[in-house]
């Protein structure tokens, strides 16, 4: 292993630029070092810890955020030692930070210089993305191809009204520099795919995942493992959190789920709802632990998951271990390169026109109420009591679609519908799998009712 050192640490070691070490990762390299030039080691590692103003880069990336002094380098590594010294304009802003003996000046000038890419300006990104800003990440980038709608805004705080219909990633942009003129944003207004993934992320040190989809999680996953990334991932819905931290080498979200869920059988936000404040919550610990890893400080969520339950004011965490056997990041991966995710997940990608044939206007529907030869199909999630639903529709949820047996009979057309219509576009797309003429309500009951049309109780 070669060690190139800064014009700064040469006189620690006779002058030399580079030194030849061995060891397997390069904590052993210096320990090796240690009694020919322990001055050099030292400074490097006070105490028995990196220094705050050291920066390891491998590869161009900084071993903080792969796995310090413990990341296996394989034989003939370079590691180039830098010292942090960026300037930094407005102390004051940052003062109630640099006072941690954890953040210092080295931390904060090491926060200035830090790129961190957001994917998603949403429930979760949005309060990632303002205590990154407020934190004084240098270079903040977001992925987002969605534009801001008035539904968000209970959850998405860094919008505001009068961004209703703009771009999310610009409207995003804007708030972050009205907060933090000293910070770059840049903007991805695309959605994360895998023709643009590895271009993308490839530009950043560290990742934090605000999407609220499998696809997309599957991906970011795989291709921040591909380029030897981190990435806090997080999941909201209803009151309940979820977040974890992925380290390159330590586990990845396919070690914990292997598998997506059967298309439909998690609700979205927009199906189950979402508490705002929740989002603000989860979000706010994806930005600490971002931050952590920049600054090297206290201990991360690597290889646990934080479970947060809300109404129950309570949280628990649980170990994820890494899969000997999972195709990305084991010691023999089998998956070399991204893949079709949307085929993987049964589920289509944010922005990714679907196959779905065109969906009924609610009023076209309704005129096909009663129709002979047209059977009506209620996939929404079981639920007690009494509740509106289409006259003559039977109900069979959408979890049971796949593999369950039909109340249906094959050689007469079908209608599914759901709430919003989300529900039925997924089983729509399994009834046709199954051999049946299937086609959607658009926009579920909400438009049904929106067009005033009449329902009928139901009684599950």
């Amino acid at each position: 292993m070669e060690i190139a050192l800064p014009s700064e640490l040469r006189p620690l070691c006779a002058g030399r630029d580079v030194l030849d070490a061995a060891g397997a990762t390069f904590g052993e390299a210096l320990q090796g070092l240690a009694e020919r030039h322990s001055a050099l080691v030292a400074r490097i590692l006070p105490g028995g810890g990196l220094a705050p103003d050291v920066d390891l880069l491998y590869e161009g990336r900084d071993l903080r955020l792969r796995g310090g002094l413990k990341t296996p380098l394989p034989r003939g590594a370079r590691v180039e030692i830098r010292l942090v010294r960026a300037p930094l304009r407005d102390m004051e802003r940052y003062s109630r930070q640099v006072i941690l003996s954890e953040v210092g000046l080295e931390g904060q000038e090491r926060l200035a210089e830090a790129r961190v890419l957001v994917v998603g300006a949403g429930g979760l990104g949005a309060p990632a993305l303002t205590y990154l800003a407020a934190a004084g990440i240098g270079h903040l980038g977001i992925v987002d191809g969605d534009v801001v709608e008035r539904s968000n805004l209970h959850r998405q705080p860094l919008h505001r009204d009068e961004d209703v219909g703009t771009g999310k990633a610009e409207s995003a942009r804007r708030a972050l520099l009205a907060l933090n003129p000293e910070i770059e944003v840049i903007v991805h207004p695309v959605y994360l795919t895998a023709a643009n993934a590895q271009d993308i992320l490839s530009g950043y040190d560290l990742v934090v995942n605000g999407s609220d989809n499998f696809p997309t999680r599957y991906l970011l996953n795989d291709a921040a493992n591909l380029l030897g990334l981190a990435w806090v991932d997080a999941s909201i819905l209803r009151f309940e959190g979820q977040v974890a931290v992925y380290l390159p080498g330590g586990g990845c979200y396919r070690c914990l789920f292997p598998s997506p869920p059967p298309p439909g059988s998690v609700p979205s936000c927009a199906e189950a709802g979402i508490i705002g404040a929740l989002a603000g919550e989860v979000g706010a610990i994806q930005a600490l632990e971002a931050v952590k890893l920049i600054l090297g400080a206290g201990e991360s969520l690597a290889g646990r998951l934080l479970v947060i339950d809300g109404l129950g004011a309570r949280s628990r965490s649980f170990p994820i271990s890494r899969d000997p056997g999972c195709p990305v990041c084991s010691q023999h991966p089998t998956q070399f390169g991204l893949i079709d995710y949307e085929a993987f997940c049964g589920a289509p990608l944010p922005g990714v026109a679907d196959a779905h044939p065109p969906e009924l206007s609610a009023r076209e529907a309704y005129e096909l109420v009663g129709v002979a030869g047209t059977q009506w199909l209620d996939v929404r999630p079981p639920a007690a009591g009494v509740r509106p639903t289409i006259a003559g529709a039977v109900f069979f949820p959408l979890e049971e679609i796949a593999s369950g047996e039909l109340p249906l009979d094959p050689s007469r057309a079908v209608i599914a519908f759901c709430d919003i219509g989300r529900r039925s576009r997924i089983a729509v797309d399994l009834l046709r799998q199954r051999g049946y003429r299937a086609r959607g309500v658009e926009g579920g009951l909400a438009a049904w009712r929106a067009a005033g049309l009449p329902l009928h109780e139901d009684s599950r």
